[in-house]
């Protein structure tokens, strides 16, 4: 099962520097079996073949993918790709705790965590062969990082339980829900901050906390990560969370779980939100292999390999690849109609920590509750 289900490992909670360090355990692996078609546009030739071992720093959630992509990519270059994937906040902690012996060469992030990167000086600039298909929206202008799979913030609900599910936020508020919403803690998990940053865009910083505390009666608890929530879903022990498409629906279909995304209104009325929170892929700086990352990210992003994100719900950063899959017009079927709210990301990585400490004092401190709950599948 997804790895995105278990907790922080120790490296993860001791790397902790005032910023939120997504959910998940730290771990080595190397590629699978399976494999795709060739890679013709991702830049590859006979001269920067057998490029050697290859270290991936990567944010969890991308196990199945990476099976299905990167055998093709040993393959072809001759390369062993050795991954360690943790918490999106985790990776970029363990490459500051690395930065003057690096261990990586490619790392695969989610904001605000890349912005993070950026500033402290982890990544090297590289424009990928695939620059120019991607858009603006999607990468940093110095080619710092781009797009790697992109994904959408929503809530999800259990529809055995919930056959008429909350439309708005207010309706989160009802007596219904009392005790039986959870949401991921904004302290630790990246999807829970995602909570907090998507309050915060709605109605400014002080409604938002405001708006939190409201919805606290109804909140059961927090938890350390999201993932597991999927799984509380599933059992019945909550009828809605939050979460993100790519996760909920890879459980959904996948997983045969019991749960359905969900975006939900402002107000009734309006449109749904969401707002992207992409897996985005860098190349890091004083690399100690960095032809071979440079490789490894133009293949991730080359049109066969982009192909496949459909095939975990994802979306490709590439504006040129066709969505012909069923689950390619699945995903496109449940964001049509939905407003895609825009995200300074780098007015949420200069705020961030006012925020969360700010959820603390008013939001739960204000009830008494624990910080967050884990358990284990």
């Amino acid at each position: 099962m997804d790895k995105r289900r278990k907790w922080i490992a120790p490296l993860a909670v001791l790397a902790l520097t005032g910023v939120v360090a997504g959910c998940g355990t730290s771990n080595h692996t190397e590629s699978g079996n399976a494999s795709i078609g060739d890679a013709k546009d991702a830049g590859s030739s006979t001269s920067n073949k057998h490029l050697g071992t290859i270290t991936l720093y990567t944010s969890d959630g991308l196990e199945d993918y990476y099976k299905t992509v990167l055998p093709q990519f040993e393959k072809e270059y001759g390369a062993k790709v050795v991954m360690v994937d943790d918490g999106s906040g985790a990776v970029v902690n363990r490459l500051d705790i690395e930065k003057n012996s690096p261990k990586a060469d490619v790392v695969v992030t989610m904001p605000p965590f890349v912005q993070q990167a950026q500033q402290e000086g982890l990544l090297q600039s590289y424009k990928s062969t695939a620059w120019n298909d991607i858009p603006s929206s999607r990468k940093d202008t110095n080619g710092y990082w781009e797009t790697f799979i992109d994904n959408y913030v929503n809530f999800a609900f259990n529809p055995q339980l919930t056959p008429n599910p909350p439309k708005t936020f207010n309706d989160l508020l009802s007596a219904q829900y009392k005790n039986e919403i959870a949401y991921s803690n904004p302290q630790s998990a990246g999807d829970g901050m995602a909570v907090l940053i998507m309050a915060q865009q709605l109605w400014g910083t002080q409604k938002a906390m405001s708006y939190l505390k409201s919805l606290e009666p109804s909140v059961k608890f927090h938890t350390q990560g999201t993932g597991y929530l999927d799984v509380l879903l599933n059992r019945g022990e909550i009828k809605v969370a939050n979460g993100d498409l790519q996760m909920d629906m890879a459980d959904k279909v996948q997983g045969g779980m019991s749960l359905q995304p969900l975006f939900l209104e402002p107000s009734a009325g309006q449109k749904p939100v969401t707002f992207e929170d992409p897996y985005v892929i860098g190349l890091v700086k004083n690399a100690p292999n960095t032809a071979g990352g440079e490789a490894l990210i133009n293949y991730l992003l080359s049109k066969s390999a982009q192909e496949e994100t459909y095939s975990i719900f994802g979306l490709p950063a590439r504006t040129d690849i066709p969505a012909t899959t069923a689950n390619a017009k699945e995903i496109e079927s449940m964001l049509n109609g939905v407003q895609v709210l825009p995200i300074d990301w780098t007015n949420v990585l200069k705020n961030q920590t006012q925020w969360q400490s700010m959820w603390q004092s008013e939001v739960l401190n204000a009830y008494g509750k624990q910080g967050s709950v884990t358990g284990n599948e």
